[in-house]
């Protein structure tokens, strides 16, 4: 029998310090972003969206780093579907927005891919004391600095089976509406991640004027949960129609 092959690969890169701030969402407001073919994904009944946080190092566009393009933040808001194919249920996010300090990234995102990429001012600052590690995103918008902050444990632990972590964290395929029927599926291959224990948190962001009301309004009370995954060499295929 004949192996089918995988799309080759788009991307290849490291994601590190995923800072992600899980909140509960209604299903209604999702529905106007979900791909066709796809429904949503959720964890014990409750539908989420995560304000994530994390630094891309390394980067290679099919294979070749592009100057000035190989280190940068990306904080992104997303949420969380299945498609089944076959038998098999494969789970994967959708992107509100993703937000990067580089505008030829969002240019090509947007352009060639139907993502929705958006260019500002970041920051971010990894600083380990004596008892902690202290981790900040921070991004410009409309003139005010818009932030995510952790506290963690100095040492990650493994995920445990079963968990809102693992739900989270291990989603390993992305879902782009590209058109009224049509949907981009691609692969996003990592092993599966150690997270830190999170002592404390601070998130400042205007979810309405960036997001719109629906997301502002969930994203106005506490997170159900934040917590910081270690992250890892990735590797992102290229997309196929579904």
């Amino acid at each position: 029998m004949n192996k089918v092959s995988k799309p080759k690969t788009f991307l290849s890169a490291e994601w590190r310090k995923l800072v992600m701030a899980n909140y509960a969402v209604d299903p209604t407001s999702l529905q106007p972003y979900l791909p066709p073919n796809t429904e949503l994904d959720t964890w014990n009944g409750t539908c989420y969206v995560s304000l994530v946080g994390f630094m891309f190092c390394d980067t290679k566009v099919l294979g070749v780093k592009i100057p000035w393009h190989i280190n940068f933040e990306e904080v992104n808001l997303r949420f969380y579907v299945r498609y089944k194919a076959g038998n098999e249920w494969k789970r994967g996010v959708v992107f509100i927005k993703e937000i990067v300090p580089k505008a030829a990234i969002t240019l090509v995102a947007n352009t060639l891919y139907n993502e929705k990429y958006a260019t500002m001012p970041m920051q971010h600052e990894w600083r380990e004391e004596e008892d902690h590690l202290s981790v900040a995103y921070r991004w410009k918008f409309e003139g005010e600095w818009n932030h995510i902050n952790v506290q963690t444990a100095l040492q990650p632990v493994n995920i445990a089976k079963g968990s809102e972590e693992e739900f989270i964290t291990e989603h390993y395929w992305g879902y782009t509406k590209t058109g009224a029927n049509q949907t981009s599926e691609y692969a996003v291959e990592h092993p599966v991640w150690d997270v830190y224990p999170v002592q404390q948190y601070d998130i400042h962001c205007n979810a309405s004027a960036l997001y719109g009301p629906e997301f502002g309004e969930a994203m106005s009370s506490e997170p159900v949960s934040v917590l910081m995954a270690e992250g890892s060499p990735i590797l992102v295929r290229r997309g196929i129609i579904i």
